[in-house]
């Protein structure tokens, strides 16, 4: 969704949160969930009073909240396949007097005014004070390829919106970095099997990654890809030689049938597609 509506849905659920929060709770044992919906509670008339000091102490107590840190899917990458959606878990924390919580949007473009994202699902969003003033607010965001381009493989920018009980917003575009990336695809086949030693063996296979405007998988051209071997009974393989994937994604390769062994691709992976392992194809030497 465009940033300013994933913006709003975060800082409207928070907002929210901060009317069902009394001052009096601002310790660690304060917590909300968004699945459990908000119990409106009525302050003492102290709070009352504090509450209508004007706009001056709500920017006051706004200036003091401080969004400290913004984890995606454990820091890894998000890999998003050709047509399915991924569901990945987050975690903000914030300090401030009287904060209510904080939640994460991603996003990607030169700017956030201008770019796209994705905002927290409202199921499972909850948050918790970790002491008096800092707090810690957990849930996951849920990503779908069907709405993205292949060039918005990159590393995108996680925002977060925290808001104090006085109901200000605070927002910091970019806390963090979070990877989306491709989901690779690869396969190895050694022909002819079995065959006699000495003879020429040749390893096939295809690199394809995920292609979210067709919501298909495509070949993946021009990319270095090791060709590795595995003796029968041996621990680890080696790398024979590195060849280049076509302009369809296809590899093709040539060796010397020595001895029965494994055979497989591996592709290191770059910025936009993740690195990926074809399947071991077992070949017997006469």
């Amino acid at each position: 969704m465009r940033i300013r509506a994933t913006v709003a849905a975060v800082s409207g659920a928070l907002a929210l949160s901060a009317l069902a929060v009394p001052t009096a709770q601002a310790d660690d044992s304060r917590s909300w969930s968004a699945d459990h919906g908000f119990t409106v509670l009525q302050p003492a008339q102290g709070d009352q009073a504090k509450r209508a000091s004007g706009a001056t102490a709500k920017a006051a107590k706004a200036a003091k909240v401080k969004i400290t840190s913004a984890v995606v899917n454990g820091g890894k990458p998000i890999v998003l396949a050709a047509n399915a959606k991924k569901t990945v878990s987050f975690s903000t924390t914030a300090t401030g007097s009287g904060l209510v919580g904080s939640a994460p949007f991603i996003w990607v473009g030169k700017s956030v005014n201008s770019g796209f994202g994705f905002g927290p699902n409202e199921k499972g969003f909850t948050c918790k004070g970790v002491n008096a003033t800092t707090t810690t607010c957990k849930g996951t965001i849920t990503l779908n390829p069907a709405k993205l381009k292949n060039a918005q493989a990159a590393n995108w920018h996680v925002g977060v919106v925290a808001v104090p009980e006085s109901g200000e917003e605070i927002q910091k575009d970019s806390v963090s970095r979070v990877k989306v990336q491709r989901l690779s695809k690869l396969t190895a086949n050694a022909s002819p099997e079995p065959v006699k030693k000495g003879k020429t063996i040749t390893v096939t296979g295809k690199l394809t990654r995920a292609n979210w405007e067709t919501k298909k998988y495509a070949g993946y051209a021009a990319q270095p890809v090791k060709l590795q071997f595995k003796k029968k009974g041996a621990k680890s393989y080696t790398t024979v030689k590195t060849v280049k994937t076509s302009s369809t994604g296809v590899l093709k390769a040539t060796v010397k049938a020595s001895v029965d062994g494994h055979w497989r691709y591996s592709f290191a992976g770059t910025a936009s597609t993740p690195a990926v392992t074809s399947g071991a194809d077992f070949l017997d030497v006469k």
